[in-house]
């Protein structure tokens, strides 16, 4: 496993350079095409015939990963792609040939059958099985099915309106209540542990034996924080999304707001972009729809009552009255229900059936519509995953 990793790094590195050196010198790249005509050649060499003992479609399926991270680059949907390091997380593609035997996970190739846990039934047809090594030392299989059927085209039920926050996670209101939930605050629990861990690695020598050792056990505590976050995130998000036809949230820019090196760390802590994914791909897996408003849409310093609009509205401000009609505001969750209107109103704006009471939704104000979908493909929309070991 772990010389195939090594030649798909290698190959994606090799691949990457001559790209960009082809570029260089003609103005244009090279193809998958051009790139899979340098194998057979590489494999017959002496310094790179080691090559010829790497299952050849994962090399294959490593340039197809590389010509798709340059065409989102030029599309501006990606950065550069960049060289991979054999430090970091690895991992390979097996388009097809993968088979479950007895519970555990067939590879093709030289590797064969491979002890797993496969964490639920693997449902429908083998597609693409994607095998990676965490930095703890864990390997991974996650499994992409083709089942027949079509998703379902209406869903039913409440329209959430989300406001994300630090203190709160996530202020919901569904119209009638308006419910808060607590940041967690995932690397704040680690804090200590992970203080006292890191100081004893920088103690270590470089390249020793010991610190390669230690690495993983400060790895396995990212681990659990990177785990925590996701079950938190996970179980929020299939929660909204069990009773509802929508979910409305603002559009944030948190490559932005990470910028404040007073907050960047509990930002990125919140992984406000993951439960954002959770919510778009469970939603259309069932039917529903997540609708992002804009980012600059005065939700906190709008009166949900009157819509009034004050000028200023400082963070260090949790609670307000309006000034026009003298209602007390909750600023988190006068902000979830002007999200929720303005979702609303977006909907209607672009044709959606709305079944759910809106109340009184803004006639005119709101920005341009944005009715978020999944990027998950509608031909392979189940999943398995396996830990391999």
């Amino acid at each position: 496993m772990t010389q195939t990793f090594g030649c798909s790094r290698w190959w994606w590195n090799y691949a990457l350079n001559k790209s960009i050196e082809t570029y260089k010198e003609t103005g244009k790249g090279l193809g998958q095409s051009a790139l899979n005509a340098l194998l057979p050649k590489l494999k017959k060499e002496k310094d790179t015939e080691w090559l010829a003992d790497c299952y050849s479609q994962v090399l294959q399926a490593t340039t197809l990963n590389l010509t798709t991270a340059h065409k989102n680059f030029f599309d501006k949907l990606a950065g550069f792609p960049k060289f991979k390091s054999k430090h970091g997380k690895q991992s390979i593609q097996y388009p097809q040939n993968v088979k479950i035997v007895d519970g555990n996970v067939k590879l093709p190739g030289n590797i064969g059958i491979v002890r797993a846990k496969i964490h639920r039934p693997i449902e429908g047809k083998i597609k693409t099985v994607t095998v990676s090594k965490t930095p703890s030392g864990k390997y991974l299989a996650s499994i992409l099915t083709e089942l027949e059927g079509e998703y379902p085209t209406i869903a039913e039920g409440k329209i959430y309106g989300v406001d994300l926050g630090l203190k709160h996670f996530a202020v919901v209101t569904d119209g009638e209540k308006v419910s808060k939930y607590d940041n967690p605050k995932h690397i704040a629990k680690h804090e200590k542990n992970l203080k006292v861990k890191q100081k004893k690695l920088a103690r270590k020598v470089k390249g020793s034996n010991s610190r390669n050792k230690y690495r993983k056990v400060v790895a396995k505590v990212y681990e659990q924080v990177s785990n925590s976050r996701q079950d938190f995130l996970h179980k929020l998000s299939h929660k909204l999304v069990s009773d509802s036809q929508s979910v409305i949230v603002e559009n944030l820019h948190v490559k932005g707001m990470v910028r404040n090196h007073k907050l960047a760390l509990i930002i990125s802590d919140c992984g406000w972009g993951m439960f954002t994914n959770f919510l778009a791909y469970k939603l259309e897996r069932k039917g529903g729809k997540l609708v992002e408003i804009d980012r600059w849409f005065p939700s906190s310093k709008l009166c949900s009552n009157c819509f009034h609009q004050v000028s200023e509205m400082p963070l260090d401000v949790r609670e307000w009255i309006c000034p026009h009609c003298g209602t007390h505001h909750d600023r988190d969750g006068n902000a979830a229900i002007n999200i929720r209107a303005e979702g609303i109103r977006m909907l209607k704006a672009d044709g959606s059936a709305v079944s759910a009471v809106g109340g009184e939704v803004r006639p005119r104000m709101g920005r341009k519509s944005h009715l978020r979908h999944s990027p998950v493909s509608t031909e392979a929309h189940s999943d398995g995953v396996a830990n391999c070991g």
